[in-house]
């Protein structure tokens, strides 16, 4: 059963959001060459604390970091440490907050410098196709109509999907139903109702779909390591359209000269 929120508990969420799109708006200007991914980690940590919430991640069966930060081909779930940020690179940060019970996930790429221009179209496809499915979002519409969506994007330029991780229903918990491919059939699955709340998140590969967990356990990396990108929101399905409840307006690639 994909869970529906009631209103009350919708505006839980608009709250739990709004904290996760802030802290993420935050950290994405500590970006920057020297830095480490630790200093970035700490920081997320501290600010949530000091907006009343916690991670979503931190201690996940097992996770060890607030936050995660992952750097050119690694996917999703790097840990910060001691790596320090270089020119030229691409990091992917993901936040996910506690906030009153009710949980709020979003993520964005950042550049630091001048990128090669496959990489640059690379993070720009990405959230073109974060966007078409955001727009499937939609009572009515199929899971599937969302899923392809975000496919026909990625494949119409030349990038891969990665399969193995996926999107997901958010709410009281992390991970709730439905599960969201990046790839798939329209017409099928379960019809979008009202009031359920979604975490849309493609990851994309500028070379092979194929990936590999290292040796900690989490962090995901391509398999030809080549770069990967990945956006993400938490968006609300309405009759009107769809909500994005982690909305910010830096809450997208930022170019770092």
């Amino acid at each position: 059963m994909i869970p529906i929120k009631s209103f009350h508990q919708i505006e839980k969420m608009r709250a739990a959001c709004g904290v996760a799109g802030e802290v993420l708006a935050r950290l994405v200007g500590m970006v920057r060459p020297g830095i480490t991914t630790g200093e970035i980690d700490a920081a997320a940590g501290d600010w949530m604390k000091e907006a009343g919430c916690r991670s979503a991640f931190l201690g996940y069966r097992g996770f060890p970091g607030q936050i995660c930060i992952s750097v050119n081909d690694q996917v999703v779930h790097g840990i910060g440490g001691s790596r320090k940020i270089q020119y030229g690179e691409i990091v992917k940060l993901d936040v996910g907050v506690i906030k009153e019970g009710w949980v709020g996930d979003n993520a964005t790429t950042v550049t630091v410098g001048v990128l090669a221009p496959r990489t640059q179209q690379l993070l720009e496809v990405t959230r073109q196709a974060l966007d078409a499915g955001i727009a499937e979002a939609r009572e009515g519409r199929r899971l599937g109509d969302l899923c392809s969506a975000i496919e026909e994007v990625v494949l119409a330029n030349g990038f891969t999907v990665v399969r193995e991780f996926v999107g997901h229903g958010v709410g009281r918990k992390l991970h709730e139903e439905p599960q969201i491919p990046n790839f798939g059939r329209r017409n099928s699955g379960p019809r979008l109702r009202e009031g359920m709340t979604l975490a849309i998140e493609p990851m994309v590969n500028e070379g092979r779909a194929d990936v590999r967990i290292l040796s900690d356990g989490w962090t995901v990396v391509t398999s030809d390591n080549k770069p990967s990108a990945h956006f993400e929101h938490t968006v609300l399905v309405k009759k009107t359209g769809p909500e994005i409840l982690t909305w910010q307006d830096t809450n997208a690639y930022s170019l770092k000269p």
